[in-house]
């Protein structure tokens, strides 16, 4: 069995597919498997699919029917064998020492997520060329030269994820910034898999990351945070975050908070729950509610409205545990009277 899985959902990325697998391929750590998951893909990623897999046989093809992001993540999931997980969406890519550096930290630290993070120029800068009308498909990030010591890496080990994990944009009072995992993305960190194997994801769920990640704190894993750029994230700048109506965006964000709110609720300790409440619930309530101005319609509207509605029958606007979100909850029991 390899040491690590790499699970990479596939649809509709033919243009880019190619750069994701070759960042695969090129890793300096060679015991992987990369379980290509095809989700009833409509391009010619398959036939890019099955070029990769008649050179490697660590190329592993999973077909099925389109389901979404979350349903070919949980399908890859049910046949990875690794005994680590790393998540990698097709259009991405990642540093040709990711695996290595992650597993090396893993088995060192004897830890359960090893946490990294993307570069924060390269983005930016694909966006910049994308408004001038600008070629962004064949640029090729700096650091994805960097050669890297592993010995040399600075990392801060934790068994208390909550101390650093955290929604807010702004550092927390006595942490130092680069230590502290921002926001919900899976795919930068690797993964015990014996932690992960029975959190699925919500099928049809947008930012689905959120109540995943929830969950996977509340199992308290102990935790490496290497604050590397290792994972180089690509605007789709017609994908379904850019596309998708704000009512949905808004659906979906309100569901990932019920869910999580409610596993909170029934297994979380007091600390957990006053600290995931502080730096996530909270964030992303008021990120759903900040849609209510897009809504254009009275249908829209109210199905806006019963989203809140179902947020307050379940109790997960109770507590607010800081003054602006006191306001947001009054601002949001005036407008589902």
């Amino acid at each position: 069995m390899p040491k690590i899985s790499v699970i990479i959902p596939i649809y509709n990325v033919e243009k880019y597919l190619r750069r994701c697998l070759d960042s695969v391929l090129n890793q300096t750590f060679a015991d992987w498997e990369a379980i290509c998951v095809n989700d009833g893909s409509p391009d010619n990623s398959d036939i890019i699919l099955a070029e990769y897999a008649a050179k490697d046989a660590r190329f592993k093809i999973v077909n099925k029917k389109n389901g979404g992001l979350s349903d070919a993540r949980n399908a890859g999931m049910q046949v990875a064998t690794g005994d680590y997980i790393l998540y990698l969406d097709s259009d991405d890519f990642i540093h040709p020492q990711t695996m290595e550096i992650a597993y090396s930290l893993a088995v060192r630290d004897g830890a359960d997520i090893v946490s990294f993070t993307y570069d924060r120029i390269y983005r930016p800068q694909l966006m910049v060329r994308h408004v001038l009308k600008m070629d962004t498909d064949n640029v090729i990030p700096k650091r994805m030269n960097k050669k890297y010591d592993v010995a040399k890496i600075k990392t801060l080990v934790t068994d208390d994820v909550y101390e650093y994990a955290t929604e807010r944009t702004h550092n927390k009072p006595g942490k130092k910034k680069k230590w502290l995992i921002k926001h919900c993305q899976v795919w930068k960190n690797l993964y015990r898999r014996e932690l992960i194997a029975d959190i699925p994801f919500i099928k049809g769920l947008l930012f689905e990351d959120f109540p995943w990640w929830s969950e996977v704190m509340l199992r308290n894993p102990r935790v490496t945070i290497a604050p590397l750029p290792l994972y180089f994230y690509i605007p789709n700048f017609g994908g379904i975050v850019l596309s998708a109506k704000q009512l949905r965006i808004m659906q979906s964000l309100c569901t990932g908070i019920k869910t999580a709110f409610l596993k909170y609720q029934q297994e979380a300790t007091p600390y957990q729950m006053e600290q995931w409440s502080k730096n996530f619930q909270w964030y992303f309530i008021n990120w759903a509610f900040r849609k209510i101005k897009y809504m254009a319609g009275a249908e829209d509207m109210s199905a806006a409205r019963a989203c809140f509605q179902e947020l307050q029958q379940v109790g997960a606007l109770d507590n607010p545990p800081y003054r602006w979100a006191r306001k947001l909850r009054q601002d949001i029991l005036n407008f589902i009277k």
